[in-house]
């Protein structure tokens, strides 16, 4: 006999694997850290006095005390292995950043889309007013009107001119 039917309605049951389970988020911020770390003067100071001291150690001390001779087989490892671990981490960390990159770029590009539309919008806006007021009557134009009315009626003589007889 079989065991009960999975049901199709609710997701399995992780399954154990061999494999060891890690945050990708958190190793990427610590690649990131350790990129930073790698990328800046302080290290390759402080890398460069370490490799003199013990360059100065190996060659200077006496025999019993030395730990690496001349052709520095253990500094070469060492080296070598910060090398494969870094370039790696260095790695991760440009692909992140260009990660946010990329998105950034997205954002950037539909705010400018966003930014033309309403752009384009505002300078159809401003044609039609511009547009709307070429028909309306302005201040000025009403006083040549009136001027230009009561030049045309004092032609007519449809006011008369005051005369000293009409003051007294």
């Amino acid at each position: 006999m079989r065991g009960p039917r999975a049901r199709l309605d609710q997701p399995r049951a992780p399954r154990r694997s061999l494999w060891p389970e890690y945050d990708p988020e958190s190793f990427g911020r610590f690649s990131e850290k350790i990129a930073r770390l790698l990328g800046t003067g302080r290290f390759i100071v402080w890398m460069t006095m370490v490799i003199i001291a013990w360059v100065i150690w190996n060659v200077s001390a006496p025999g019993h005390l030395r730990f690496d001779e001349f052709p520095f087989i253990f500094l070469t490892l060492a080296l070598s292995l910060q090398a494969s671990y870094a370039a790696p981490l260095i790695l991760l960390a440009q692909n992140r950043q260009a990660d946010r990159d990329r998105v950034n770029l997205e954002q950037d590009r539909k705010q400018n889309e966003r930014s033309i539309a309403d752009t384009e919008y505002l300078t159809r806006e401003i044609a039609a007013l511009r547009m709307g007021l070429g028909e309306v009557a302005t201040r000025d134009w009403i006083r040549s009107e009136f001027q230009d009315v009561i030049k045309e009626m004092d032609d007519r003589r449809l006011f008369p001119h005051e005369s000293d007889e009409g003051d007294r």
